[in-house]
Formats: structure tokens, sequence, C-alpha cells
């Protein structure tokens, strides 16, 4: 496995950890329903953010391997 696929493997976790905790808080403290919609938004950036940075940094390899040949 190249180098980029396990740092960016050791980012998703840290991330999705750093998510959970912050969607288990917003649920935990919430009072109503309106705020317990609160904790979509990073349920979204758990997701959406390291899948953008994997898009980019694969791309960005492609991109810097065609550029050597």
């Amino acid at each position: 496995m190249p180098l980029w696929k396990k740092l960016w493997l050791l980012f998703t976790v840290i991330w999705v950890v750093v998510a959970a905790l912050n969607i288990a808080t917003i649920l935990a403290f919430a009072e109503n329903e309106l705020e317990q919609r609160k904790a979509l938004y990073p349920l979204l950036f758990a997701v959406a953010v390291p899948a953008a940075a994997y898009l980019l940094i694969r791309a960005w390899m492609r991109w810097r391997h065609t550029k050597e040949k």
C-alpha cells in the first residue's frame, strides 16, 4: 500500500472519531428534535471530507505520475 493511502487512512480514522464525538455530544445535550438535527452537519462532513481528500490526493498522484513519464 502506498504511503499516501496509509496517511489518508490515518487521517480518515481520526476525522471520523472526532466527528463521532461531536455528533454524540450534540445528541446527548440536545433538548429537542430541532437541536438534534444539528448533528446531521457533522455526519455529512464525517463522510464528505475524507472522500474529497481521497479524490484530491488520487488526482494529484495521477497527475504527478503522468507528468514524470
